[in-house]
């Protein structure tokens, strides 16, 4: 369930900025980008179960063996309904700030910007980069992206967030290791891909301004 923050200046003011950019017409030149990050548990069977009936959801043997976690990172452009996952073993400064990289470098080569809409997550930021990279390539990747920050407890107003539900449901439950779940993870992006599957957004900040009333502070006239 989401929580209603308290009213609060700064919060509406990352609200407005975020639904501004969703309003902003495609550009090819500056694409809007949303990111954010989700996890997959590795989970592989010790036990292989009898063949299903046709008809019936697939059962699993209650033993099962972990190997681990990986971090899946979506870039979804919503304009053009593309989307984009890159999957690490972590989600550091580091991890990050080389997502960073891949988008301008590989993804978006000839765009003169990339607007990114993300949430404010401690390892989301500049520093990351300088962190990872010598300060010239540093600069030079930061110097074609411009961040736009979901508030605090407002994460549901990144698009990437519900592509990633989308994956999550999609994915099997069941992926013992990382090669298959980057084979399983392409094949739902070429899917998606191939037929411009968009999230069609409809909450602007006008609506964010009535039925959002109550997160605005009150200012005297």
């Amino acid at each position: 369930m989401w929580c209603i923050p308290e009213a609060s200046a700064e919060y509406v003011a990352c609200m407005e900025d975020v639904l501004d950019q969703y309003e902003r017409p495609y550009d090819g030149s500056s694409p809007q980008v949303c990111f954010d990050e989700g996890q997959k548990q590795l989970i592989e069977e010790t036990r292989k179960g009898y063949p299903c009936k046709a008809g019936y959801k697939r059962r699993y043997d209650y033993e099962y063996k972990r190997n681990g976690v990986r971090n899946l990172n979506m870039l979804y452009e919503p304009l053009s309904g593309k989307r984009y996952v890159r999957i690490t073993e972590r989600h550091t400064m580091v991890d990050f700030a080389q997502c960073m990289k891949w988008l301008v470098d590989e993804l978006y080569p000839d765009a003169i910007l990339i607007r990114v809409v993300m949430d404010n997550l401690g390892t989301h930021k500049p520093a990351s980069l300088y962190e990872a990279f010598p300060p010239q390539e540093a600069r030079r990747i930061l110097k074609k992206l411009e961040f736009h920050y979901t508030p605090k407890h407002g994460s549901w107003l990144d698009m990437a967030e519900i592509e990633l539900s989308v994956f999550s449901r999609k994915l099997k439950q069941h992926i013992p290791d990382e090669t298959l779940l980057k084979t399983e993870v392409q094949a739902i992006v070429e899917e998606r891909n191939s037929v411009h599957s968009i999230i069609k957004w409809q909450f602007r900040t006008e609506d964010a301004r009535i039925k959002l009333k109550q997160l605005y502070p009150s200012v005297s006239a």
